[in-house]
């Protein structure tokens, strides 16, 4: 079971191209059986458009104590992101390293329900329990264990009101 406030991408079309508009919203996701997490359909929708099929991209996030997830339409985007900054370091970038850092994602599989197994290294860099905090973020989304989301300051006041909310209603059992 879980549950989602935001705004859809059905409808919208193939997300892969310029017509994306992003990720936004928020959903939760407990632990299913044989330790599966489903992505909800507000992101499941968009993922499965941008990357042209059931594929998600996860990801430690580069500040934050959670993941982050995205379609592969995004590959270019990090592609660009590269050459951006090979620009501006110029001799001192190391564009192997970099490159290994922006493209080290996993490509993680779903089925038609969203339903998915979470690698263990990202269950251990995101400090994965038993429940999932989706929040939309533009061109891509965070993915929260509720407890670390908690720990986080009056700046994301708007996701753990969110956050606790399924959680009181029962969403995460």
């Amino acid at each position: 079971m879980f549950a989602e406030v935001g705004t859809s991408s059905e409808g919208q079309g193939n997300l892969a191209s310029s017509d994306f508009n992003g990720y936004s919203g928020q959903a939760f996701s407990p632990m299913g059986e044989k330790d599966r997490f489903v992505l909800p359909p507000l992101f499941r929708n968009a993922v499965k458009a941008s990357s042209d099929g059931k594929i998600l991209c996860l990801d430690k996030h580069a500040r934050f104590n959670c993941l982050t997830g995205f379609g592969l339409s995004r590959m270019p985007e990090l592609e660009a992101q590269l050459d951006r900054e090979e620009d501006k370091y110029g001799l001192d970038f190391d564009r192997d390293t970099r490159a290994a850092q922006l493209f080290g994602f996993a490509r993680v599989p779903f089925d038609d329900s969203g339903r998915f197994v979470m690698p263990e290294h990202l269950r251990t860099l995101g400090n994965v329990g038993d429940a999932l905090f989706f929040q939309g973020g533009g061109r891509q989304f965070t993915i929260w264990n509720p407890e670390e989301l908690m720990k986080m300051g009056d700046e994301w006041a708007a996701a753990k009101a969110a956050c606790a909310d399924f959680m009181a209603k029962g969403k995460g059992k």
